[in-house]
């Protein structure tokens, strides 16, 4: 197909809304190369591909193909004998567990609709999920940058040595910690260039002894590697290396595993990337509310409530149209902005929709025929893309339409013969339209021109058609009337508008009498059929309306005679259930009576039990519950409340500390212990926290220090209004103490602003060795203006 028509008819924008409903670059990639097929074969096996995949929908819910990463690169470099890296693996392994629930999906689709024959069914068939690979490379990556201890024997046994390690260096900068602490700025151990440093202030450079690899931005601060843990950090460097050598030994396992089922994976990703484009189709059509169109041997058009999808739904017209079959040319009439070119585009966009294997939005039944080639010249005011063009460039186009033109040819004409003097014009129309009648052509124009109305008239195989327009409120109604040539309307809209009758009178003395009989004619049979459509459309309201009555009378009988029944059956029921309630009740009386009868006190309590069971049967009515005292809400305000604030749940009589703000409900998150739980701002008090006594430096070791930080540090640290540069320091200090306090978890309140710092911090975190994970929070815990860090134990 022509790529200039593809664009005119708005082909192009059907595409893009369709690749923007696949889930992979490559199903993406596939949808935006699709064109218009001419294969009759070809097209009914991609409009069942479109209506199997549209089944599973509604009956099993969309799919994602997400997971569907581009992995050619990784296989060539498989092919090559190279490694692959962490990322590319995790690729692949997404790509296999996509397979596993694509494969999943089908059979449970499937087994919940049995019908055989499903043309999906073959690549369904095909798809190898790996499974044990897939696990295999799960278990060993975590994320992209990150392998887990029990990879290998050898990583874990090289991590354990470095944990050990590690250890020690605490252990030894803990005791300078305590000796030495008048000279620190901070009782933390903190990291540089990889190497463990104390904080040591300037001042005490001469009297400290070690390695400087890091100052502070002001310069108080020296980041210094003491002499006695050197040799530890010489460890650490080198266990490191070796840490790194044996997770390149678990890469390069996995890729050969990985090159061994090089052939499936790359099938895998085929097939995958083939049904996200099917469902892409499906799912478009699903949006669209589009039916599955037929392909007649007949080759008609036939176009039921047609609707363009480009128009939203709200003022879209429906268009009923059929071309083909009774005629082969259709002339359209009608005023500007009365909807003529849309009805154009509609058909020639349905054609080229049907052809690529996508639904049409419009009534089920509708018939497409299959060109060869579809023509349009199409340059109206009212279109999208398009301006109303000259008379040499519609002229341009005319000429090349009937240079290639056949009957396996659609044409479409938008004001054919228009833009020159109307007498000229008007032969030319009739003229260009004669001679693709007689190459039988397929044809649709629009046009002004009241001679082509007339040559329609006395033509066979050609019909008018117009554009309905509403002369009391000079609107057009857009609705595409067959068979009916559209009417003049210039002196009854100039009327309304106010012009004299004079001038009107005076103006139809000049129109040619033939041609003034000729609109009078028009002018009765548009009466006609206004009466007849409103006659017609009040008989068919009247046969609903009886129809109606007639099925809510029936309903109405029905439901009496259900209610007898049910009434009558609910009775039976209820009384049976009394009845066996009671006895059932009876003989456990009876058995508590034989084991009581020995006491005084068991026999008064025996006739308490009898009259228990007097009033059950004999009432039917249980004691209700009294309700629970309200508890007295706080007078706490949501202004009153800031992160980090110290209070007290009121139900639960416990002290916490303030995570979130409350959102409109009053509801926040509250840190109390180890618990996170949440509460309304109601159930909570304000706790006065009492002023932190400032703790003299004691010669304990390090587990009382950490001790110590834990005692008086909060849960989160809040870098809002800082730069990056200023927050860079804040964060890292905080998140050594609580390190160093032996916190599991903290959060890191960044906001969201341009995200600058939220980048500065995550890019910060990920190279912080005692840092285990870090993520956004989630929904009341901040979202994507907190970070919440997970230290290693």
């Amino acid at each position: 197909m022509n790529k200039k028509v593809l664009n005119t008819l708005e082909y192009d924008k059907i595409v893009e809304q369709l690749a923007k409903l696949a889930g992979s670059d490559g199903g993406k990639k596939l949808c935006r190369s699709l064109t218009p097929m001419t294969d009759r074969d070809e097209i009914l096996e991609a409009q069942r591909e479109t209506s199997d995949a549209l089944t599973h929908i509604m009956t099993q819910g969309p799919i994602s193909f997400q997971g569907v990463t581009p992995i050619k690169e990784s296989l060539k470099r498989l092919e090559l004998g190279a490694p692959l890296s962490m990322r590319e693996l995790l690729d692949i392994s997404s790509l296999l567990a996509c397979a596993g629930q694509t494969k999943h999906y089908f059979r449970k689709s499937l087994n919940e609709n049995e019908e055989t024959g499903d043309c999906l069914n073959e690549r369904y068939q095909l798809l190898e999920p790996l499974a044990p690979l897939m696990q295999e490379i799960r278990r060993c990556i975590i994320a992209e940058d990150e392998m887990a201890d029990d990879a290998s024997a050898g990583l874990n046994q090289v991590r354990r040595k470095l944990k050990s390690t590690g250890d020690r260096i605490h252990e030894q900068l803990g005791v300078l910690l305590n000796s030495h602490r008048s000279m620190l700025q901070d009782a933390i151990i903190t990291m540089r260039n990889g190497r463990y440093c104390l904080p040591v202030k300037a001042e005490y450079r001469s009297s400290f002894h070690g390695m400087l690899h890091d100052q502070s931005a002001t310069g108080a601060t020296l980041f210094i590697e003491p002499n006695s843990v050197v040799k530890l950090n010489n460890e650490i460097r080198e266990l490191e290396r070796l840490e790194q050598d044996e997770i390149d030994k678990v890469l390069a396992d996995l890729s050969n595993q990985t090159a061994e089922q090089s052939f499936l994976v790359e099938q895998d990703h085929r097939i995958l990337t083939e049904l996200d484009f099917i469902f892409a189709k499906a799912m478009l059509a699903k949006q669209m509310k589009a039916t599955k169109p037929r392909f007649p041997e007949e080759r008609f058009i036939e176009i039921k409530q047609g609707r363009h999808p480009l128009i939203a739904a709200d003022k879209v017209v429906p268009i009923d149209v059929h071309l083909g079959r009774d005629f082969s040319l259709l002339i359209v009439t009608g005023p500007n902005t009365g909807g003529k070119t849309v009805s154009l585009k509609t058909v020639g966009l349905f054609c080229l929709m049907g052809q690529a294997g996508l639904h049409i939005p419009a009534f089920d039944g509708s018939s497409l025929r299959i060109f060869h080639e579809v023509y349009a010249d199409i340059g109206d005011e009212q279109s999208i893309e398009q301006s109303l063009s000259t008379f040499s460039s519609h002229m341009v186009n005319t000429v090349s339409i009937l240079e290639q033109a056949d009957e396996n040819s659609l044409a479409l004409f938008d004001e054919l013969g228009a833009g020159t003097d109307p007498t000229e014009g008007a032969a030319l129309a009739t003229a260009i339209l004669a001679n693709l009648h007689k190459r039988h052509t397929l044809t649709m124009a629009t046009t002004h021109y009241s001679e082509l109305k007339l040559y329609a008239l006395q033509t066979p195989d050609v019909e008018n058609a117009c554009c309905e327009f509403d002369v009391s409120t000079l609107r057009p109604t857009y609705r595409l009337l067959i068979g009916v040539p559209g009417k003049s309307n210039a002196f009854a809209i100039s009327h309304k508008l106010g012009l004299s009758d004079d001038i009107i009178e005076d103006a139809k003395h000049h129109v040619a009498s033939d041609a003034t009989q000729f609109e009078d004619v028009l002018a009765d049979l548009e009466q006609t059929r206004i009466r007849l459509e409103k006659e017609l459309a009040d008989a068919s309201e009247s046969r609903k309306e009886i129809s109606r009555l007639r099925k809510e009378l029936r309903e109405k009988n029905d439901k009496i005679d259900n209610s007898k029944e049910r009434i009558l059956q609910n009775a039976n029921e209820e009384a049976g259930r009394i009845l066996a309630k009671a006895k059932d009740y009876a003989d456990e009386t009876i058995r508590k009576y034989t084991k009581w009868a020995e006491s005084d006190a068991h026999i008064r309590e025996m006739e308490a039990e009898r009259t228990k069971l007097r009033e059950q049967i004999n009432s039917k009515q249980s004691h209700s519950l009294k309700p629970a005292k309200p508890k007295k809400a706080s007078g706490l305000k949501a202004k009153d409340l800031f992160i980090g604030a110290d209070v007290r749940i009121l139900s639960l009589n416990s002290a916490g500390t303030v995570s979130t703000l409350p959102n409109d409900k009053g509801d926040l998150f509250v840190q109390a212990g180890l618990l996170r739980t949440k509460v309304n701002i109601r159930d909570l008090e304000l706790i006065k926290q009492p002023k932190p006594e400032k703790n003299k430096p004691k010669n304990t070791g390090s587990g009382r220090i950490g001790m110590s930080k834990a005692a008086t540090m909060h849960q989160e640290v809040n870098l809002i209004g800082m730069t990056v540069d200023q927050a860079m320091p804040v964060m890292e200090k905080y998140l050594d103490d609580a390190y160093l306090a032996h916190m599991t978890q903290v959060t890191v309140i960044h906001g969201r602003g341009t995200g600058a710092l939220r980048t500065a911090v995550h890019n910060r975190l990920k190279k912080l060795k005692y840092v285990k994970s870090y993520r956004l929070g989630e929904f009341g815990e901040g979202d994507m203006g907190v970070t919440i860090v997970t230290f290693k134990s």
